[in-house]
Parts: C-alpha cells; structure tokens; sequence
C-alpha cells in the first residue's frame, strides 16, 4: 500500500475515550518491548509516528492512528513487564482487554512476538482469548535481523510448536532494519480488509 497519510488521533485508556469507530481497526499487541512501535513506524513508512523506546513498559495508553484515512491503526500498551507494580499491569490488562471485547470496528489483532524468545504465559494467554473470541490475528515475528537465517528458521520451527500454529496461522517474519517482511504484512492486511462482509465490523 502506497501511504500518503498517516496521522495520530488521540490517546485513550477505557472505552468512552476512543474515537468515532468509522474505520476498520487493526490493533498491534505484544510483550513490552518486542518492537511494536517501531513495525508501525516501518509499515507506514514514518520514523516516529508511534514513539519507541528502549524502557519496557513506556506505552501506558492505547493510541490511535489513521492511515490514509482508510484505516485505523490501534497500538496496544505491552504487557509482561517484571518492574511493573502488581495494580499497575492488571489496569493494563483490562485496558486491553476492554478494547479487544468491545470495540466493533476491530478487524485484525496483530500479535507481535521476538523471534529470539519462546512464546510467555501472557502471549499464549492472549492467543487462547483471540480464539475464544473469534477475532481474527495475524502472528509477526520480529527482530529477524538478530539472527542468521538458519536460527531464525529454527527459532520460527520452535516457536509454531509452542503456539500449535496451523497453516492458516503462519506468522510472517519481520525486520525494522532491513523491512524484511513489511510487504508480506501489508499483502496480508489488505486482503483480509478485502475480505470482511462489512468494513468497520469483526463480527
């Protein structure tokens, strides 16, 4: 996709603070620090759209994003953080999970994983609520440029045992620094927007 746009709306932490839901979602989740901000700023070709940073646990709020006033990108606060008080990560559990249960236009959840570290708890955890639910994900493994080829295609091996990935469920490799994969996750996104009934809708 050719991005001529790409445009922060607005922060929000429970449902009354999201935007007017006129567009399909497509939400970004994962463990903190897994590279979520930076797969946004490298699909949509913006060097600090959503803001990256080295500290774990920075982003505390979900934010909002139209891309070529098309669609809507929704980045999720990361979860899994040890330094984290206790009150602090069940908020942003809720938090994510208050989005994920509520929000109609929602049509993709891509759930985002370091290549280089077996599936936690809490990303299985999120998996098994996706499927409950019936909403529809997109697995993406990042950081590949920290591996060779043969690790990453034996990472990628172990990990789909891990999460019992069908071959539906194929995660898509993917590199901030070489872009490896960004096409791959386009050509997937748009033909999953394609295929919905009714935009704006995961029902």
């Amino acid at each position: 996709m050719k991005i001529i746009s790409a445009e922060f709306i607005k922060s929000a932490v429970w449902p009354p603070q999201y935007p007017p839901a006129t567009l399909p979602e497509i939400a970004f989740v994962g463990r903190s620090n897994v590279g979520k901000s930076s797969l946004i700023n490298t699909l949509v070709g913006r060097k600090k759209l959503a803001k990256t940073s080295n500290t774990p646990g920075r982003t505390q709020l979900i934010n909002f994003f139209t891309i070529n006033e098309k669609i809507s990108f929704v980045d999720l606060p990361g979860y899994g953080f040890a330094k984290v008080a206790q009150s602090v990560k069940k908020d942003w559990g809720d938090m994510i999970e208050a989005y994920l249960r509520e929000r109609l236009s929602l049509a993709l959840v891509v759930l985002i994983l370091d290549i280089r570290r077996d599936p936690s708890e809490d990303d299985l955890s999120l998996r098994d609520w996706l499927e409950h639910y019936r909403i529809p994900y997109l697995y993406v493994l990042t950081k590949t440029d920290k591996l060779s080829n043969n690790q990453a295609i034996a990472r990628q091996r172990a990990i789909e045992r891990t999460l019992r990935v069908s071959a539906g469920k194929k995660p898509i490799l993917f590199s901030a620094i070489t872009q490896k994969g960004k096409n791959d996750i386009w050509q997937f996104m748009e033909d999953h927007l394609s295929s919905l009934p009714q935009t704006g809708s995961n029902s």
